[in-house]
């Protein structure tokens, strides 16, 4: 028995030490010999890592999202075309794996790419100097899935892709010199922020790539037992902005409107910022430029960079220092027909007869306002009686004092935004009587909108800012950074506030008040207008800024609306508002300043003479279309379902946003396909919507409302076809 019993351990033994000598002996042949013993494969290649294949996973950049969610910009899935050049690289049972007829190819990539026949041919010429592989330049990047498939359906050879982002900007020109644009680099390797937004947060949009790295035979099969490396792609963090969709796009409809109103319109530039949060809710400007095509002739974002006069709004800070320094009575008078002025010893300017003085200011055209109180020289916004009040309630220095505790002249410092600070003139007499009514020195629209914080408020002075929160691309209660007011000073307190708004209520309801036909149903405003002179050279021009700094409601401000616009000076400009009143009457409408419900909101149109409602949105998500259909009936809103899924697996507007009477509201079934909607005369908000919640590809032209669409209304149109829509 225990012979036996020795015999089969022996047997074992052997059996072990053979199967040993089998793995020592191709770990030899492999080490010594680089030959692969069961497959006899050469690895001499390998070990050179010259078969070594590495392909990169791009990360997606994070997503910028408006507060509601909507998707301002995103990344789209593109291709980038890689034609190998080399005759030696092998191709998979013998087939052909290089570019071997070039004319051909060039010919055939030529018609589908819109690119230079010839330009091609040099890029495929570069095989005659050894060049293994190339690429075909930016005209060969980014390409459409619809493109790479219809170039994979020709027979040409040695075409591969590589899968690359391309960044779009769903809204098209939307507050875009803040949010700037991101594109691919040089390189061709990542896309990164190049301008706003998309630039000082790159650190937090950037995502990073991940790779497989593996080795293949000659033939190009995968080759068993060698060493593999996968490492997963990181996406960026995602945005979340300040601004309201809705607002920003009434913003910029009312740009547009005061061009085609006032046709030489130099330009035009506004903001919408919660008092007390100091949230912007809206900033644009025009001239602009649309991401997508990156036609950009106006570098500049107005409302931080552009250090300009501000003319009349900058006399509330006159009325502010006076009222705070407790030296002022609004029932005083003075002479409202001219200040003509000298200067005492210590330079500051005084009262003089005319025949003694250095000049004399007027008010708007020269007008005779006779023995006028305080008050009414600032609904009036009379320059004479901002110097009264400057150097005979109160003082030059004192004045300046009081601009400083405001903030003028001094960076706002908000989420990276590159700004200007402006210019100071207080040497002459000159400089510092301009200064009283808001000529002579610059200061930019972020300044003014802190400064008028603590006036529309409670006397405390918010930092304004953009940026809400950034979260995590996975996982969006994982927040990265979030905002908080930020309270950057007390230059007045809030009884001397509330006296100032009480004045500028005439402003706006008095019928000599500069604001009067600003007016709008919704509610009542507070406010100050502006007209200030443009200089060029060493002169002051025909060409004038024409701005509103407003509030509401009156009784309660919580929202500002700041807009202005450079034109030559139109007496009647004060009486043509439709631009700015479309504009202050969407804020009113969406913050629900028609009715006292936070969740819901009635007004009635003057053109329709219908009423509009707005709701809190409610969750569809996981709801039978059945359901959500019946859920929104009581909104009267316009749904629209995209599948034929018997569930809702995505939505817009999203639960955290709101919906009114006759919007669009889409439910998403199937991610695969859907029956395309009738787009004529939708906004580029609705295709923007229908673009971010479908996940198609879309191509966007044109301004206005859509006049065409590429595929027809009813038509069912798939994953990866691009839709094309022009606007007029």
């Amino acid at each position: 028995m225990s012979h036996r019993k020795n015999h089969a351990i022996r047997n074992i033994t052997i059996l072990t030490l053979a199967a040993m000598l089998l793995i020592v002996s191709d770990v030899f042949f492999v080490a010594v010999g680089k030959v692969h013993l069961r497959s006899g494969t050469d690895l001499t290649a390998y070990a050179e890592g010259a078969n070594t294949i590495t392909e990169t996973e791009t990360a997606f950049r994070g997503n910028i999202y408006d507060r509601n969610g909507n998707i301002i910009a995103e990344d789209n899935r593109t291709y980038n075309i890689v034609c190998i050049l080399d005759s030696s690289r092998p191709g998979v049972d013998g087939a052909v794996a290089y570019v071997a007829d070039r004319e051909k190819t060039a010919a055939t990539l030529s018609a589908i790419l819109k690119m230079d026949q010839q330009k091609i041919l040099d890029y495929l010429s570069q095989g005659d100097n050894g060049v293994y592989q190339t690429e075909l330049g930016t005209e060969g990047r980014n390409l459409s899935k619809t493109v790479k498939e219809e170039i994979e359906a020709t027979d040409l050879t040695g075409i591969e892709f590589t899968d690359s982002v391309e960044r779009v900007y769903p809204y098209g020109q939307f507050a875009s010199n803040l949010i700037g644009y991101a594109q691919v680099n040089d390189e061709g390797t990542a896309t990164v922020g190049k301008m706003g937004l998309e630039l000082y947060l790159n650190s937090y949009l950037s995502g990073t790539d991940g790779y497989r790295s593996y080795q293949v035979d000659k033939n190009g099969y995968n080759l068993p037992g060698m060493k593999g490396e996968t490492v997963s792609a990181v996406n960026g963090d995602n945005v979340y902005l300040t601004l309201d969709a809705s607002i920003q796009q009434q913003l910029e409809d009312s740009m547009k409107q005061t061009f085609t109103t006032f046709p030489s319109t130099d330009r035009a530039w506004g903001a919408v910022m919660e008092i007390s949060t100091g949230k912007i809710v809206a900033w644009g400007q025009s001239p602009s430029f649309n991401p997508n095509d990156k036609d950009i002739t106006e570098f500049q974002n107005y409302g931080a960079q552009l250090p300009y006069e501000p003319g009349s709004t900058l006399k509330t800070f006159t009325w502010a220092a006076a009222i705070n320094e407790g030296k002022y009575n609004g029932s005083d008078t003075t002479n409202g027909n001219e200040y003509c002025y000298g200067s005492d010893e210590n330079g500051n300017p005084v009262r003089v007869s005319e025949g003694e003085s250095y000049g004399c200011i007027y008010n708007a055209l020269e007008r005779q306002y006779g023995e006028v109180d305080y008050d009414s020289g600032l609904y009036r916004s009379l320059n004479t009686v901002a110097l009264a009040i400057q150097n005979e309630v109160i003082t030059p220095q004192i004045h300046l004092e009081y601009l400083k505790k405001f903030g003028f002249w001094q960076p706002v410092d908000t989420d990276g935004v590159e700004e200007a600070t402006g210019t100071l003139n207080f040497n002459t007499p000159a400089d510092k009587a301009s200064l009283s009514y808001g000529q002579g020195s610059s200061v930019t629209t972020l300044q003014l909108l802190q400064a008028y914080s603590a006036v529309f408020g409670n006397g405390s002075m918010v930092k304004p800012h953009f940026v809400e929160s950034v979260r995590d691309a996975y996982d969006a209660s994982k927040v990265v950074y979030q905002s908080e007011t930020e309270v950057t000073g007390n230059p007045i307190t809030a009884d001397t506030a509330k006296q100032l708004q009480t004045i500028m209520y005439q402003t706006v309801n008095n019928p000599a008040g500069t604001a009067y036909y600003y007016q709008i149903p919704e509610c009542e405003m507070i406010g100050k207008t502006g007209t200030t002179e443009v200089a060029s050279g060493n002169a002051y021009t025909s060409v004038v800024i024409h701005s509103i700094m407003f509030a509401m409601p009156a009784d309660n401000p919580q929202v500002i609306v700041y807009y202005a616009f450079n034109a030559p000076y139109n007496s009647n400009i004060g009486y043509i508002t439709d631009a700015e009143k479309a504009l202050l009457r969407k804020v009113a409408i969406t913050y629900g300043f028609t009715k006292s419900s936070s969740s819901q909101t009635s007004t009635q149109t003057s053109d329709t003479q219908t009423d509009i409602e707005t709701y809190d949105m409610p969750s569809l998500l996981n709801h039978s279309v059945d359901y959500a259909k019946q859920k929104l009936a009581q909104y009267s809103a316009d749904v629209i379902t995209l599948g034929n899924g018997s569930s809702v697996i995505d939505q817009y507007p999203n639960e955290t946003g709101t919906v009114s009477t006759g919007q669009r509201v889409f439910l998403l079934t199937d991610t695969s396909s859907f029956a395309m909607p009738d787009l004529t005369g939708w906004t580029r908000k609705d295709v923007a919507a229908l673009w971010a919640v479908s996940g198609f590809e879309f191509q966007l032209s044109g301004e206005g409302k859509v006049v065409s669409q590429s595929i027809p209304a009813g038509t069912t149109v798939t994953k990866g076809t691009t839709i094309e829509i022009a606007f007029g």
